[in-house]
């Protein structure tokens, strides 16, 4: 009896792990046949900072910032792009379209919970925005000689913060929109804003004064400041680690709270 009682609790507890690696298989396969979710997550980053550092004025050191050029500064903005379209733009239509189509309502009555769906999909897009940021590092440095990070702890830790923020954001978008229509617009409208903080325009480090002070208390404002610093060799600043934490911390809770299977 206890030999028995033994391997059922062995068993309970090993299922849900075997479960959710199948799920994280299968979610794997699906992610790898859309072209177009690999190209603007993986590809289009790296694209847009090799366009920019083909500017010839991006490539000279500005006195403005403190000697250093233009395509330093995009180098973080670039890593940061990769996070807001893998958060923001490829995984809510994923999870709103599984939701709509009554897959995540299927998979409630099985031994397969949807929170495995969910963690599965979490991984896979923070695994690829991590790649791609990779990616940008590394043709930053061998095409236009863009030093690696000089406080390389503070920059991981401040690229781990980003993407926790980024797919707690993804995961609350989830949460308030009901089909992919509104998936698609919701998560549009706060991609064009995280654009813009995180620098995508304009370097959040050449903003006036004003607007870089509202703009440093957004989760990607917050992370190009930490990024940058950590670039140039300094840890980042507490308070940018901070709201990175904070605006995780709460959207998670939100998207926990308002999250609906159905």
């Amino acid at each position: 009896m206890a030999t028995a009682n033994t391997l059922t609790g062995h068993e309970s507890r090993t299922a849900p792990a075997g479960a959710w690696l199948a799920v994280l298989r299968s979610e794997t396969r699906l992610f790898l046949r859309e072209p177009g979710s690999l190209f603007w997550i993986l590809v289009f980053p790296t694209a847009l900072m090799t366009i920019l550092g083909l500017i010839p004025s991006f490539r000279h050191p500005d006195h403005a910032l403190g000697g250093r050029r233009v395509i330093d500064l995009y180098v973080p903005v670039s890593v940061l792009l990769a996070m807001i379209m893998a958060g923001l733009q490829a995984m809510p239509p994923v999870l709103t379209g599984y939701r709509e189509r009554g897959i995540l309502r299927r998979m409630s009555t099985t031994p397969v919970r949807p929170s495995a769906l969910l963690s599965a999909q979490i991984a896979l897009h923070g695994t690829a925005a991590a790649g791609s940021a990779l990616l940008v590092m590394a043709a930053g440095r061998i095409a236009f000689d863009v030093p690696l990070p000089g406080q390389p702890f503070g920059y991981l830790l401040a690229l781990l913060l980003a993407v926790a923020s980024v797919l707690a954001l993804g995961g609350l978008v989830c949460a308030v929109s009901r089909t992919t229509k509104v998936s698609a617009a919701v998560g549009s409208v706060v991609y064009l804003v995280m654009m813009f903080t995180a620098g995508v325009w304009v370097p959040v480090q050449t903003m006036p004064d004003t607007l870089r002070r509202i703009v440093q208390v957004t989760p990607f404002g917050a992370a190009s400041q930490a990024l940058d610093r950590a670039a140039s060799g300094s840890w980042p600043s507490w308070a940018y680690l901070g709201v990175m934490a904070l605006w995780t911390v709460l959207a998670a809770g939100v998207a926990i709270r308002t999250f609906r299977w159905e």
